[in-house]
């Protein structure tokens, strides 16, 4: 499985950062168009206001990934992750998982999530999720973008379908190497 970042008109993704390319990264990532508020899990250690029933964290899993292309070597993928629900739709935490080439791998990430954006569909959401990769090591290095001793950005876009307040199905898009299909539950 491949994640990461790529700018869109280089054909060869980079081995090392370097300053043009990790300039244009944080470019991308700050752009006033994303409108995401980077800084990370703030209130984490706020205290739960007595008889508060909102949830505050999201978990999910995924059973399922399927790539774009074939790959002898490719195993199946499973996924777990954790965050921390924050005030106007913003996340952050972590996912385990077992990559492609079955390593053990984990992601630390930001996002934020755009709910109802269809007025006739006000139950489909479309989210983003944007942090540091790592995994891939040894001889499967190169399979992501920008990898510096195991470590690479990524950034994970995905469209979801609130099936409850607290329930949904969402498949996250992984690249040009594969998406994944998961639900969430909110506690």
């Amino acid at each position: 499985m491949t994640y990461g970042f790529q700018l869109a008109h280089d054909p060869n993704p980079p081995r090392s950062f370097t300053a043009p390319r990790t300039f244009a990264l944080l470019a991308a990532l700050s752009s006033p168009a994303l409108a995401i508020d980077w800084t990370l899990c703030p209130g984490i250690n706020d205290p739960v206001a007595e008889g508060a029933t909102e949830p505050r964290y999201e978990g999910f899993f995924s059973p399922y990934t399927h790539h774009w292309s074939h790959d002898p070597e490719h195993k199946p993928v499973f996924a777990f992750s954790l965050s921390r629900l924050l005030p106007n739709d913003r996340t952050c935490g972590i996912s385990l998982f077992r990559n492609s080439f079955g390593q053990p791998s984990a992601y630390a990430f930001v996002g934020k999530a755009w709910p109802g954006l269809l007025p006739s569909q006000p139950k489909v959401y479309v989210s983003v999720t944007a942090g540091i990769l790592y995994g891939y090591v040894g001889q499967y290095k190169d399979k992501v973008p920008m990898n510096v001793g195991g470590f690479s950005p990524a950034i994970i876009p995905a469209v979801g379908y609130q099936l409850s307040p607290r329930s949904a199905l969402e498949v996250q898009i992984l690249g040009t190497a594969a998406f994944m299909v998961g639900a969430k539950w909110r506690f």
